[in-house]
C-alpha cells in the first residue's frame, strides 16, 4: 500500500506543479497583452469628434441614449455606435511613435482623427504586413484590424438609398 500511496503522492506533486506553471503562463501572457485601443467604456462615451482627411469635422453628443449633432440634428445612433466601438479595438501590437516617421504610416497629416471624450485617436495608414492599420495614441503607434477605421457619413446616405 506505501508504494501506491507514494505513486498518488508523486502524480498530485506533478499536477500541482504543471497546474502552477500554467497559472504563471497565463498571468505572463495577460500581463504582455497588447489590450486595447482606449481604456474606455464606449456605452459611456459622450462626446465624439470626428475628422477625416479633406472634410469639416463632424461633432456629436449623447443626450438621454441618442447621438445628436452639434447643429441640433439628430445623428444614427448606429454609425455612432461603431466610432465609441473604436475605443476598445484590439491592438495586434505597440510601438513607441519615435520609432515610425509620421509621414511614412499616413500620420502627417493623419487620414482621420477620432475624439472620444477627449482622447484622440490618429489613423494613419494600412501596413504592408496585413489588414492592420496604423492608430497613434498619444506617445504611442497601435496596429489594430482595417474593421475598426471611422467612415464618413455620407456611406450611410448611400447604403440607404
Amino acid at each position: 500500500m506505501r508504494r501506491k500511496a507514494r505513486q498518488r503522492w508523486i502524480v498530485g506533486a506533478i499536477a500541482l506543479a504543471l497546474l502552477a506553471l500554467a497559472v504563471v503562463q497565463y498571468l505572463h501572457d495577460q500581463r504582455q497583452a497588447p489590450g486595447t485601443l482606449l481604456d474606455l467604456d464606449p456605452t459611456a462615451i459622450a462626446s465624439v469628434t470626428l475628422t477625416l482627411s479633406g472634410q469639416p469635422p463632424e461633432s456629436y453628443r449623447r443626450l438621454d441614449g441618442h447621438w445628436w449633432q452639434s447643429d441640433g440634428k439628430r445623428a444614427d445612433d448606429g454609425r455612432l455606435q461603431e466610432l465609441t466601438e473604436i475605443a476598445q479595438a484590439p491592438v495586434v501590437s505597440w510601438r513607441p511613435a519615435t520609432d515610425f516617421q509620421a509621414g511614412k504610416i499616413g500620420l502627417a497629416p493623419p487620414v482621420a482623427r477620432l475624439t472620444l471624450d477627449g482622447q484622440v485617436l490618429d489613423f494613419g495608414t494600412t501596413a504592408v504586413t496585413g489588414p492592420l492599420r496604423y492608430v497613434r495614441v498619444g506617445e504611442r503607434i497601435a496596429l489594430v484590424p482595417l474593421r475598426y477605421t471611422p467612415r464618413p457619413a455620407a456611406r450611410d446616405a448611400e447604403r440607404i438609398h
